[in-house]
């Protein structure tokens, strides 16, 4: 901490942040070892920021936080926005800690249609938050946050359990069998627990793993990839289907990526969005399906929402979509009724399905 006196405006406080900031910069060696130190600095001023030391201290630890979430090695001024944020971000995490316990916590199921059938052939399983109030979040909203305070784990815990749990009572309906998709967050991944945790819920729910997928994303599994790969090898070897979420927004290894016993690879919907309008993502497109082919992995394209898009993904032979044009993420007692009148019709034509206003 840092005291100044004498400071006539905050440009002044702003010069020697910057002046701290170089100083730390140049690497230095220390036993045998090149080290890198960067810094990130919160400033507050008196007595437009509080006028006595609890305050002004609160204030600049709130603003240093602000500057890590910008990247780090930089610096900022408190504003009373940022007090308002930061009571916001506290007061979300007090709620998110209980909310597995008060049940509000829901999935919704998003169908996986193949090109090829038009048979609904999985569902992702995607993680809502009621809070009280009616408040409707999606993970985009508190997933970060679920990240930070290690609730990540728990939560992803009862997505798994809950997932499996419906597929099972799906096929006890009679109805034709799909595999359910969850998404296993980097934290999630590293676990030591996550082998046994997903056994055990596999065995207590009664669900052939053949039928869950576990998506990962392509950062998740290229950190560590040695183990990462033992990781994946284990989960394969006892039936579990794996795929790469967001492919083709990372940063894989081609070398690395034949190593690992995957599935499938799902195309990020930021190539499919524009597919038809850019010639680039089109071209993307094309190679992914092209890649996963020749090492024989599944191509599932996610974010496809126009007929015009579904045609192109279907001229190129991709195995299956997901999106607003075969269907929107519902509950699971809504798509329960969906498959029972498509088992119903005997006919599966790709057809848009009925969406459900959430």
């Amino acid at each position: 901490m840092i005291l100044l006196c004498g400071l006539h405006n905050l440009e002044e406080a702003a010069k020697l942040a910057e002046r701290l900031l170089q100083v730390v910069r140049p690497s230095f060696h220390f036993d045998d070892q090149e080290l890198h130190v960067t810094t990130s600095i919160g400033i507050s001023l008196y007595p437009h920021d509080g006028k006595d030391a609890d305050t002004l201290i609160k204030h600049a630890d709130i603003a240093l936080y602000r500057a890590k979430e910008h990247g780090r090695d930089n610096y900022k001024m408190y504003t009373p926005a940022m007090n308002e944020r930061a009571f916001e971000k506290l007061s979300l995490e007090n709620s998110l800690r209980g909310a597995l316990e008060r049940n509000e916590f829901v999935l919704n199921y998003q169908p996986q249609v193949s090109l090829r059938s038009g048979r609904i052939v999985g569902a992702e399983a995607l993680l809502r938050w009621q809070r009280p109030g009616g408040e409707y979040l999606t993970p985009d909203d508190f997933i970060e946050l679920a990240e930070d305070t290690g609730l990540i784990v728990p939560l992803g815990e009862w997505v798994l359990r809950t997932a499996c749990s419906q597929n099972k009572l799906w096929q006890l309906a009679g109805l034709p069998p799909l595999h359910v998709g969850v998404n296993l967050s980097a934290r999630q991944f590293q676990q030591q627990s996550l082998i046994r945790s997903i056994a055990i819920i596999l065995e207590e729910t009664g669900l052939d793993p053949r039928y869950l997928d576990l998506e990962l994303t392509e950062s998740t599994i290229m950190k560590n990839s040695e183990e990462a790969t033992e990781t994946l090898i284990e989960l394969k070897s006892k039936g579990i289907q794996i795929s790469i979420d967001d492919f083709g927004t990372g940063y894989s290894s081609l070398s690395r990526l034949k190593r690992f016993p995957i599935t499938a690879l799902k195309i990020d919907q930021s190539f499919v969005h524009d597919c038809m309008t850019d010639p680039d993502d089109a071209a993307i497109v094309a190679a992914i399906i092209s890649l996963a082919h020749s090492m024989k992995l599944r191509v599932i394209a996610e974010g496809v929402e126009t007929k015009g898009q579904l045609e192109f993904l279907r001229s190129l032979k991709c195995d299956a979509v997901q999106g607003s044009i075969v269907g929107v993420p519902i509950s699971a007692d809504t798509f329960s009724e969906m498959m029972l009148k498509k088992a119903q019709r005997k006919a599966w034509k790709l057809t848009p399905l009925p969406l459900e206003k959430s």
